[in-house]
């Protein structure tokens, strides 16, 4: 299972009932924030979450409103000394800022080497045994702008009536079994992981987007996503607006849904100049399993089969 939580969903400016630009992402014992908009960091305490293990930050493009954030944020855990490491994952163009706007939150002293810069491509950035996360490049407005996807590791089911005709009692050595171990029973049977393990099950999948300004080619990359994050800056009466400053129309992000045939849409980024039920309705004439995210909610993500 996946967890997300939306720290900041509001377009380019806070509004009253939004803040900038946020979320973190948990999987086990492993937390990511995507983004960090200006006053993240209250957002984060606010939240419940708060600092602990919280040292991995994706960042989706370089503009400020999206990395602002970042100053306070470290300002603030490394004088807490809750910061033992923290890995900041970008484009060139976004660290570069980035490391610029620390080298004043840290001067006349250098960064911290705590604080590592990991410049993406596309591809796998970051991989454990249990949770992968892929970044593909998406167009916006400048260079290296970025999205993710979050998955889950394949899993065997565990064939507890299988395991039962052979005799493997409750206990450690089932466990062992569904780590891939094989055991020997007390009659010295040895019984291996495919005797009780079924065939492998696809995992959760998340893919989250920052800001967008042409979906072209997005589609193919996530299809078939449990959970699509997208912006929904704009209404299609403003279409031209999006397409000059960069952003979607929340019609556009519903179309790209429909075309990956994703299960469920997530709309953030969102502008104060619409009630939100105009997006949501917008969106969902087209796409009808669409959300319209507010700060603090929170998501739990699994793969329906």
């Amino acid at each position: 299972m996946i967890e997300l939580t939306f720290l900041g969903t509001s377009a380019s400016a806070p509004s009253i009932q939004r803040g900038l630009s946020s979320a973190v992402v948990q999987h086990r014992d492993l937390r990511f924030m995507i983004d960090c908009g200006e006053g993240t960091q209250r957002q984060l305490l606010r939240s419940g979450l708060g600092f602990k293990r919280l040292n991995k930050i994706l960042i989706t493009h370089a503009h400020l409103d999206h990395i602002l954030g970042l100053a306070g944020l470290v300002s603030t855990m490394t004088r807490w000394e809750v910061m033992e490491e923290l890995a900041i994952y970008g484009g060139a163009y976004a660290l570069d800022r980035i490391r610029r706007l620390l080298d004043v939150v840290f001067s006349p002293h250098p960064i911290p080497d705590s604080i590592h810069f990991h410049t993406i491509r596309p591809g796998v950035i970051f991989a454990t045994k249990h949770l992968r996360i892929e970044a593909f490049p998406v167009i916006h407005r400048g260079p290296d702008c970025y999205g993710f996807q979050f998955i889950e590791t394949p899993k065997r089911p565990f064939l507890v009536e299988k395991a039962e005709a052979l005799g493997i009692p409750p206990g450690p050595e089932r466990r062992l079994l569904v780590e891939g171990q094989r055991i020997t029973l007390a009659n010295g049977r040895v019984v291996h992981p495919d005797d009780v393990l079924g065939p492998p099950r696809p995992g959760a999948r998340l893919a989250f987007i920052g800001d967008l300004a042409r979906t072209k080619g997005v589609a193919a990359t996530i299809r078939g996503a449990d959970v699509l994050v997208v912006e929904a800056t704009y209404l299609e009466q403003d279409k031209a607006l999006a397409r000059q400053y960069g952003h979607l129309t929340a019609a556009q992000a519903a179309r790209l849904a429909h075309q990956a045939r994703v299960k469920r849409l997530i709309l953030t980024h969102i502008s104060r100049r619409y009630a939100d039920e105009e997006i949501l309705a917008e969106a969902q004439a087209i796409f009808p399993a669409t959300i319209l995210a507010n700060d603090f909610d929170h998501f739990q993500i699994k793969h329906n089969y």
